[in-house]
């Protein structure tokens, strides 16, 4: 039988290895041209596929897919774009299936969240009934790590080290300046119903006293006047008090206290600027001189500070959904298997994509402490491992040197979408 070709896509936010996995998935694909030809990747995530804009990365010399494992962002173009269910929209699914058909495209590695791995899973289903059977295989990816099952997503480990080292860092400087000028520093981060990356900011923390001195978490309902006293406290003890606050904290009714009113493409209310409402509320009550920051894109483009587990993890991940793959299995996401803390030990494993589609994984109760303003020991011994070792890009001119692709197109074969 001939090889088929494969499709691979990026979805929704980038992170610091996402391309990592798309090193992996592609170098492992050229390692087996009698089962699979050439790897096509989605121009901007599923929409090149619903669109036919399909980059030959065959035309790209292994160098510059090898410099992809150093490279932050989404190399072939990500995109926050949610297949609605088959009922709802099965146009949508019956088009990914043509143009895997009208490109001999037996292969489909979704490098994504929940989100994905359920557009994955329905993608492996619906092939199956049109009579062109596809094999699934979905890639972990969220800095968020919230992806169950899997013991942490690739992406998130070096999320958790750029917020650490931020937070120490930035702690420093609040420390040196509190006598006479900032007495309270915010750090907004990311995390809309799980607070991984947040938490990680402790790992900061190695003596009584270092900051971050409060965490404000998505799983615990801010308590305003707990939160104020919590402060006080922090600045008349220290000096000054450095607060990490991720931005999908909930007031006690259950509103997210930075919701914009707006909502993004997969329906998620859009949130942001959860600091400078936090900033305020310190100022009104406790009148202390602030400033705050939003990490926003920096914190997950910082391939210059990624974790080498994070990157080691993400490249083991893309080859392993190939090898799952050309072994006969379907519809599974390949996921991290922890062994042991210290030595931090992991191999890879699967799971259904049915089990992992759309759900989320939150903190576990016993990594928050009871105060709720802080994480357990438990809780550092599980992201420790995860942000350790450094695994930095070439530099040229004092700056990273990242890979630049050609992304040539293949020509199109079928009519426009919705033609």
């Amino acid at each position: 039988m001939p090889a088929k070709n494969a499709f691979y896509a990026q979805s929704g936010g980038v992170t610091a290895v996402i391309n990592a996995s798309a090193c992996g998935v592609i170098e492992a694909a050229r390692e087996h041209p009698d089962q699979i030809g050439t790897v096509y990747a989605g121009a901007n995530g599923i929409l090149g596929a619903l669109h036919e804009e399909l980059i030959d990365t065959a035309a790209e010399s292994a160098e510059a897919i090898a410099a992809l494992r150093h490279t932050p962002a989404g190399a072939f173009g990500s995109a926050r774009y949610k297949l609605k269910g088959l009922e709802e929209n099965r146009a949508e699914y019956e088009r990914l299936i043509e143009v895997f058909r009208a490109h001999d495209i037996g292969y489909f590695f979704y490098n994504g969240g929940g989100d994905s791995q359920d557009t994955a899973h329905k993608v492996s289903q619906l092939g199956e009934a049109m009579g062109y059977p596809v094999t699934c295989i979905g890639v972990p990816k969220t800095v968020d790590n919230d992806l169950p099952v899997t013991d942490t997503c690739p992406g998130f480990g070096s999320v958790a080290k750029y917020i650490a080292v931020a937070t120490r860092e930035a702690g420093l400087d609040v420390a040196s300046m509190a006598e006479t000028s900032t007495k309270v520093f915010i750090l907004e981060t990311m995390g809309r119903h799980a607070g991984w990356i947040a938490a990680a900011s402790a790992l900061a923390c190695e003596e009584a006293g270092d900051p971050p001195h409060v965490i404000l978490l998505p799983e615990v309902p801010l308590d305003e006047q707990r939160f104020l006293e919590r402060v006080k406290a922090s600045v008349e003890q220290f000096g000054y008090c450095v607060v990490v606050v991720s931005e999908g904290v909930k007031t006690s009714d259950g509103k997210f206290l930075a919701d914009q009113g707006t909502r993004d493409a997969f329906g998620h209310v859009q949130l942001g600027g959860v600091a400078p409402t936090v900033a305020a509320m310190i100022k009104n009550a406790l009148g202390y001189k602030y400033h705050y920051a939003i990490a926003d894109y920096l914190q997950r483009a910082a391939r210059h500070i990624a974790s080498a587990t994070d990157v080691e993890q993400a490249y083991a991940l893309g080859r392993a959904a190939v090898e799952y793959a050309l072994a006969g299995h379907n519809a599974i996401m390949p996921t991290i298997v922890r062994e042991s803390d210290a030595p931090y030990r992991w191999r890879i494993g699967e799971v259904p994509l049915a089990d992992v589609a759309n759900v989320e994984a939150k903190m576990p109760a016993d990594y928050i402490d009871e105060s709720g303003f802080f994480v357990t020991e438990a809780c550092l011994r599980y992201l420790r491992p995860l942000i350790a070792g450094e695994d930095y890009p070439p530099y040229r001119n004092g700056l990273p040197d990242y890979a630049r692709l050609r992304a040539e197109k293949v020509a199109k074969r079928l009519p426009p979408f919705g033609d």
